[in-house]
């Protein structure tokens, strides 16, 4: 049951008021496509002079209006007296006013001073300023103070870094759950399962460390300006009990196996310049020494790309002594052991997915290069991108 502050300002909520404040105050008209004029009086009445803000689409300001579907996502939340939420993206304050009707804090995430602005204002006006603390900041590049659970209408443009860091994050900010509203195609693709056509990458890297439920789809007519494509409402539950592995092992893993995600895993691994790869990090990280200290004959580098098929395998031989041929086939075996030379990523689960790298790493083979020093605090921005 959501808990409401009885001593709090019923108009601020009121869904006739939130039309009236939209129509009022913030009336749109498009420019040429590229962004929409939102005129916004100074509050003097009807005289005073008129400013303009542009809300940019490059930006993905999108305002959710629809008073029934911010209820929703509230109610959704599962927002208990004491929590403290994190609201990434929160606009103009339409969703922050109602989770301050029954959270104890919010803690609002707003790039755009312009915003930022209103969505003060909104919140003294129902006299909630006291349990807001707004941060002016890019979210990407924000270290979130401690939260409970985080609600937001994220921008569609930095959903996957944004989603790589709650997530890949929990260690250092734990929290119960993320309720996320997002573009309707990206939220399939967190939703996809094996053999799905969506599952990819960002399916099994997320599903690794959580748990997604489908909550429910938002008409891009519930927004202004209204954006090209439907939205989805989905829950994010960080796990309790997560896999054993390196993640930076990992993602070098997953990336490998989906780069060609309905293509063998044995096809995948007998390519040339995967295999130089894989042997050249076995060499750096002392996995295989020989007498000779000679170094990787890597053909690849000089335009051959051929993978390997078994004839010729005496031109494709180490310096070292170690030949790619037996490589190769302590590669296949690996796969063959375990049953996956002639599965496919796209209809791998996670867990299968973690006990093929387990099986590569038992025998000495990995995909990260461990000799590179490693941030020990947190993964840089860059590999947020690249991550999904």
């Amino acid at each position: 049951m959501i808990h409401r502050q009885k001593s709090l300002s019923k108009n601020i909520y009121n869904p006739k008021f939130i039309e009236e404040f939209f129509l009022r105050h913030l009336q749109t008209k498009s420019i040429h496509g590229d962004y929409d004029h939102i005129r916004k009086k100074n509050g003097r009445g009807g005289g005073g002079e008129e400013g303009r803000i542009h809300l940019l689409k490059i930006r993905g300001q999108h305002l959710l209006t629809n008073p029934r579907v911010l209820e929703s996502i509230v109610q959704t939340s599962r927002i208990k007296p004491e929590d403290t939420v994190l609201e990434i993206g929160s606009g103009t304050g339409n969703l922050t006013l109602k989770l301050l009707e029954v959270a104890k804090k919010v803690v609002a995430v707003e790039i755009d001073k312009r915003m930022v602005e209103i969505l003060c204002k909104r919140a003294a006006e129902g006299g909630l300023q006291d349990r807001l603390n707004v941060i002016c900041s890019d979210a990407l590049k924000t270290d979130f103070p401690q939260f409970d659970l985080v609600v937001a209408n994220i921008p569609y443009g930095i959903s996957s870094p944004l989603l790589a860091k709650l997530v890949f994050g929990t260690k250092l900010n734990p929290f119960r759950s993320a309720t996320l509203l997002l573009q309707k195609e990206f939220a399939r693709r967190l939703l996809a399962k094996p053999g799905d056509s969506e599952f990819n990458r960002l399916s099994v890297n997320v599903k690794l460390l959580a748990e997604v439920e489908f909550i429910m789809d938002v008409s891009k007519n519930d927004f202004l300006p209204r954006p090209k494509v439907d939205s989805s409402v989905v829950k994010v539950y960080p796990k309790n009990v997560i896999p054993d592995v390196n993640l930076e092992e990992w993602w070098a893993f997953t990336r490998t196996c989906f780069n060609k995600k309905n293509k063998t895993l044995g096809a995948t691994f007998k390519q040339k310049r995967k295999l130089v790869e894989l042997m050249k990090l076995s060499k750096a990280q002392g996995l295989y020494e020989d007498s000779t200290h000679g170094h990787i004959h890597n053909n690849y580098e000089n335009g051959d790309e051929k993978g390997v098929s078994g004839e010729g395998d005496s031109d494709l031989t180490l310096a070292s002594g170690v030949s790619m041929s037996l490589f190769r086939e302590k590669i296949i075996d690996i796969l063959e052991s375990g049953g996956f030379a002639n599965e496919r990523p796209s209809k791998l689960s996670y867990n299968e997915l973690v006990q093929i790298l387990c099986l590569f790493n038992q025998s000495g083979i990995y995909f990260h290069d461990k000799t590179k020093p490693e941030d020990a605090s947190d993964v840089s921005f860059a590999a947020y991108e690249n991550l999904l």
